[in-house]
């Protein structure tokens, strides 16, 4: 199956356009495991188990995790991820961005050392950069497009003189990914959930690729605004353009007790639910 195939079958089976990001901070730990690093792998497996069935995507962040010298807890998790929700596409959010030689390098790493389905990338340094990922066909990339920080607006909010129309610099990107950049249709973007309005503008631009949706939770993105600018359906009411809405810190850290995982599953549950009901 590619990335693509799996993302619509677990938005399918459980229902559900949540991503649970996994975003470890060892300092936020329950009570009984805090601060201890060691215990890396054993929280985020217990979030997943918690939650596997409430999602369409996992997503690591590769930087909590080599942070604290954990990449081998980070490849036992992708293991552990893979036996008990072998439907569930995993994105290894490491927003790469090099030349195409080291590119080849990090496409390795992601899909081959950590086997991740998909994995987030820069796409400042053009096309040759993208290309060594898209070489793994079944695979996918999620292009930065109109990121949920303020500083976005640094670079992506200009305009290019140089292109006809002078769009900005996000909606150059969408077009991008829509059109000639998206071999075998494994490109998506990464929107922020804080700016609904450009959600909608990229799905207008970009109608068909997958859009991964970070804010929603702790950074305070809408969830329901977010579902009703990136979310569209066939007639029959199935996903015509998929949208994975993510949420980490406001999940992994529900609760700072023993329950944490039955804690975080709540709340998984409740963000499905306000996702869901966004549709009508």
């Amino acid at each position: 199956m590619t990335f693509l195939d799996m993302l619509r079958t677990a938005e399918r089976q459980n229902g559900s356009m949540l991503c649970v990001g996994l975003d470890p901070e060892p300092t936020k730990f329950p009570d009984h495991i805090k601060g201890d690093s060691n215990k890396i792998y054993d929280f985020c497996a217990a979030i997943v188990d918690a939650t596997a069935d409430l999602v369409n995507s996992f997503k690591p962040q590769i930087a909590y995790f080599a942070a604290h010298r954990a990449e081998g807890q980070l490849e036992r998790l992708m293991e552990h991820m893979r036996r008990v929700a072998p439907h569930v596409p995993i994105i290894l959010d490491a927003k790469r961005g090099d030349i195409g030689s080291t590119a080849e390098q990090y496409a390795i790493e992601a899909f081959e050392r950590y086997g991740a389905d998909a994995v987030t990338l820069s796409p400042f340094m053009g096309w040759d950069s993208v290309a060594p990922y898209l070489k793994y066909h079944d695979k996918g990339a999620f292009l930065l497009c109109r990121t949920s920080n303020p500083g976005g607006d640094d670079l992506q909010n200009q305009r290019l003189a140089s292109v006809e129309g002078q769009p900005l610099l996000y909606e150059h990107v969408a077009r991008l990914a829509q059109g000639p950049w998206n071999l075998n249709g494994q490109l998506g973007l990464v929107v922020g959930a804080t700016y609904p309005a450009e959600i909608e503008r990229v799905r207008e631009l970009a109608p068909t690729v997958p859009l991964l949706i970070p804010g929603v939770g702790a950074q305070g993105g809408d969830a329901v605004a977010t579902v009703k600018a990136g979310w569209r359906a066939h007639a029959d009411g199935s996903s015509a353009s998929p949208i994975i809405v993510n949420s980490s810190r406001a999940v992994l850290y529900a609760s700072s007790g023993q329950d944490f995982a039955v804690v975080a599953r709540q709340v998984a549950m409740k963000t499905r639910a306000t996702l869901e009901a966004a549709k009508a």
